[in-house]
């Protein structure tokens, strides 16, 4: 698992130079060339609070809305930007989901009022909040748990956790852990195997849908 990231910034520049493309401002008009930037940013968080939602879309050029949903005050991780020819920023929270950089803050944001809660349509996990208290965590943790992957989804699970960390449940480089070497901010303090490999099915099924997808995208990436 790793994460590029963004920042939100206006477009009321002359011109920047990004990866190659540059995003200017035409003469005589408001538009500008569509364009990916570098990312400044690894984890935004919902903050229009009008509706309790927003949309999510499938590109930044001609976006149309996907049918999915993110909740207000939930915090996602940042695959990457780009700006609309219109001059307006746009995240990628991954496989082509899109999001408007006005609707949403840079870093986590605990909520003020409440319990942070899942998207309706969720494209990713959401990211957890690192200052909760790691106990009361591992207290709230089934003590056991059963995925319900068999089969191709058994074995690419299997295949996953043999690149990632030879199966090891107590493997961990930096900010990553454990067999399928999830964010420390994902397992919110329990490390149990029980809580891996929960953590694991859910993150795999909200981000790719299955563990095969999983495993073809780390074949094509190196990462997952």
């Amino acid at each position: 698992m790793k994460i590029k990231s963004i920042l939100v910034k206006s477009i009321a520049v002359a011109a920047m130079s990004v990866t190659g493309l540059v995003v200017a401002n035409n003469a005589g008009s408001n538009t500008a060339q569509a364009a990916i930037v570098q990312n400044d940013a690894s984890v935004v968080t919902v903050n229009y609070v009008s509706n309790n939602s927003i949309n999510v879309y499938n590109n930044y050029e001609n976006p149309v809305a996907t049918g999915q949903t993110l909740a207000s005050d939930t915090s996602w991780k940042v695959i990457k930007t780009a700006y609309d020819s219109k001059g307006h920023k746009w995240y990628d929270l991954g496989k082509n989901q899109w999001v408007r950089a006005k609707y949403v803050t840079i870093g986590y944001h605990a909520a003020a009022t409440q319990t942070q809660t899942t998207a309706q349509a969720s494209t990713q996990a959401p990211v957890q909040s690192q200052t909760q208290n790691t106990q009361t965590a591992s207290n709230t943790s089934a003590s056991s748990y059963t995925s319900n992957a068999s089969g191709s989804e058994a074995s690419a699970k299997a295949w996953i956790a043999s690149r990632e960390s030879g199966g090891s449940y107590s493997a961990s480089n930096g900010q990553y852990v454990g067999k399928y070497q999830l964010s420390a901010s994902y397992l919110n303090g329990d490390y149990s195997a029980a809580n891996q490999e929960r953590v694991a099915d859910q993150y795999v099924q909200s981000r790719y849908g299955s563990w095969t997808a999983a495993k073809s995208f780390w074949q094509a990436n190196g990462w997952y």
